[in-house]
């Protein structure tokens, strides 16, 4: 029981299985074999793993918000491409049965597609 506890606190922080149960002294499969067994302890895990992940999650943005603040290029681009609709890659599916024109504009990722389907969008220029 004792075990229990503690991968349940370390997951809390560290939301990584092996780290957790190496943390405790238990195997993977002792944890695996727990979550099986225990309705309770699954439960409680999966809230721990899911919190532990948000924990983490703040801290990454905090340190990328910190970045941008210093005037990172790298942070600055990361966060607009992933935060802001003008930033983003955008996908154009292609029909290269009917491509002609080779002109890919700056941020646009083609995908050529052999068996275009119906209502699939295709850009010739």
């Amino acid at each position: 029981m004792r075990n229990k506890r503690k991968v349940i606190k370390c997951l809390k922080t560290t939301p990584i299985v092996q780290i957790a149960c190496q943390q405790a002294g238990i195997s993977r499969a002792t944890y695996y074999r727990w979550r099986k067994e225990n309705e309770k302890f699954r439960k409680k895990s999966n809230v721990v793993l899911g919190n532990g992940t948000n924990f983490i999650n703040d801290l990454a943005e905090s340190q990328l918000i910190k970045k941008i603040k210093e005037g990172n290029l790298t942070a600055i681009i990361f966060w607009l491409k992933h935060h802001h609709q003008a930033y983003r890659e955008k996908n154009i599916i292609i029909n290269t049965s009917s491509h002609e024109s080779s002109k890919v504009p700056f941020g646009v990722n083609f995908i050529l597609n052999e068996n275009p389907k119906p209502g699939d969008k295709m850009i010739t220029e």
